[in-house]
C-alpha cells in the first residue's frame, strides 16, 4: 500500500509509538484487502466500550495508547458502555466492575474521543452526504451508508480507533463506488405496518443474503425509524452494510438475482425472534438508541398510564437526545418508566438486574439477547410493548 512521505514518518515512529501502532493497524488492514492508499475521513465511531463485552485485556492496550498523549485527529465518538452514569445499574454491580467501566471511558476521553456513549452518533452530529467515515457500530454503518449517503466499511473497534488517531482509513470496500452497487433484488410482497416488522425483514434478509447488497422494492412509505430498524437487524444476522430502499424496482436492477419476501416468510421471521411467551421482567425499547421523535412517540403511548409494579420499562437514548426531549422524558418517567442513557440492554448485566424475560420491539435486541444476556425474549411491536408494560 502506498504511503505518503508524512505517513512513512508516522510508520517509522517519528511521531511516537501510539501513532505508529495505529498506522500499522491500518496498513495491515489495507494490505489484507488490497487497498492502494489511505484516504481522509470525516469522523470515526469506536466500538468496544462496555466492560461486559470488552473485559480486561484490551484495557491495557488502551492505557498504553492514552499514556503517550496520543489524540484523535478527527471528530471521534464511542459506543454505549455497560453502565448508565445516572446510577440505575450501580447498586446491582460490584465495585470493581464500575471502576473498570469508568476507566475505559476515561481512557477514550484522554485520547480526545467524545464520550457520547451511543450507537446512534448521527443524532449527535450528522455526517455529510458522500463523506468517508470509519465507523465500527454495525447498525450505524448500515444507516450511514443506506440512509445518510455516507461511505464507511464495517470497522472493528481497533481499526476505528486507529483511524481516529490517524484521521484516515484504507481505501477499499464501501469506500469505492464499484463495491456499492446492488447485486440482488428483493421484492417485499406484503405491507409492513410497524418498525418491528421492518426489523423482522432485516433479520430474514441478513440470514439469506449474507453479504450481498440489495435493492429492496415494495417499501411504500418507510419512516426513518423503520429504515434504522431494518438496517440494524440486517447487520445483526448478516454482513450486509448497505441497502437501497425503493417503492418500485429501478430499471438497472431488473436483471439482478431475485428474492421474494411474502407474508408467511415475514410472519415466521417475526415469530422466530421470540424464545418464550411468558410475562416479561423488563420491557425495553431503544436499540439502536431512540431519536427525539421516537422518545416523543413513546411519551404519547404512555400518557395517562402507569407502568406495572413488577416490570421495568426502559427507553434507551443518548444524553444528547435525552436533553432535547426533556418534556417527553418527564412524561415517560411520570408513568413509571426510565429513560436511560450511556448504555444498551444488550451490553449490560441484565441477569444481575433480575431479568429472566425481556420484551422488546428491537429485532437486533431479540436476535442477540438470548446468547449475549442469557435471557428469554418476547419480540413485539412498540405498541404491544407499551400495552404489556403498563396498566390499562
Amino acid at each position: 500500500m502506498h504511503l505518503t512521505a508524512e505517513e512513512e514518518k508516522i510508520y517509522d515512529g517519528e511521531q511516537g509509538w501510539a501513532y505508529q501502532t495505529a498506522l500499522k493497524i491500518l496498513v495491515k488492514l489495507g494490505d489484507l484487502f488490497n487497498a492502494e492508499k489511505l484516504i481522509p475521513i470525516e469522523s470515526s465511531h469506536v466500538s468496544g466500550v462496555s466492560y461486559k463485552t470488552l473485559a480486561d485485556a484490551p484495557i491495557e492496550f488502551l492505557e498504553a495508547l492514552a499514556q503517550t498523549g496520543a489524540k484523535a485527529k478527527i471528530a471521534s465518538t464511542v459506543n454505549p458502555s455497560g453502565l448508565d452514569y445516572e446510577g440505575i445499574m450501580w447498586s446491582f454491580l460490584p465495585r470493581h466492575v464500575k471502576e473498570k467501566q469508568e476507566k475505559i471511558v476515561d481512557l477514550y476521553k484522554k485520547m480526545g474521543i467524545k464520550p457520547v456513549l451511543t450507537c446512534t452518533p448521527y443524532y449527535v452530529s450528522k455526517p455529510k452526504q458522500g463523506s468517508h467515515l470509519a465507523w465500527a457500530e454495525s447498525s450505524a454503518v448500515v444507516y450511514a451508508n443506506s440512509v445518510l449517503g455516507s461511505w464507511t466499511n464495517r470497522e472493528g473497534g481497533p481499526s476505528a480507533l486507529a483511524s481516529a488517531l490517524i484521521g484516515k482509513t484504507p481505501n477499499y470496500g464501501l469506500h469505492k463506488s464499484e463495491n456499492r452497487k446492488p447485486n440482488v433484488r428483493i421484492r417485499v410482497e406484503t405491507e409492513l405496518k410497524s418498525e418491528a416488522e421492518y426489523g423482522a425483514l432485516g433479520i430474514f434478509l441478513g440470514k439469506n443474503l449474507v453479504d450481498k447488497t440489495p435493492v429492496i422494492e415494495g417499501l411504500r412509505y418507510p419512516r426513518e425509524t423503520d429504515l434504522k430498524q431494518l438496517g440494524a437487524a440486517l447487520a445483526s444476522s448478516g454482513m450486509t452494510s448497505v441497502f437501497y430502499p425503493c417503492r418500485r424496482c429501478p430499471k438497472k436492477a431488473e436483471k439482478l438475482e431475485k428474492l421474494a419476501v411474502d407474508e408467511q416468510s415475514l410472519k415466521k421471521a417475526f415469530e422466530d425472534l421470540s424464545t418464550c411467551s411468558g410475562e416479561p421482567d423488563m420491557v425495553f425499547v431503544g436499540c439502536p438508541h431512540c431519536s427525539l421523535n421516537e422518545v416523543r412517540h413513546v411519551a404519547r403511548l404512555v400518557q395517562g398510564r402507569k407502568v406495572k409494579e413488577n416490570v421495568r420499562f426502559w427507553v434507551c437514548t443518548s444524553r444528547h437526545v435525552k436533553a432535547k426531549a426533556a418534556w417527553h422524558v418527564q412524561k415517560i418517567e411520570a408513568a413509571g418508566g426510565k429513560v436511560v442513557s450511556d448504555l444498551c440492554a444488550v451490553v449490560t448485566w441484565l441477569r444481575e438486574l433480575g431479568v429472566d424475560t425481556l420484551m422488546t420491539s428491537s429485532a437486533k435486541t431479540a436476535f442477540y439477547a438470548p446468547t449475549m444476556n442469557k435471557v428469554d425474549v418476547r419480540f413485539a411491536t412498540l405498541k404491544q410493548c407499551v400495552e404489556t408494560a403498563c396498566h390499562r
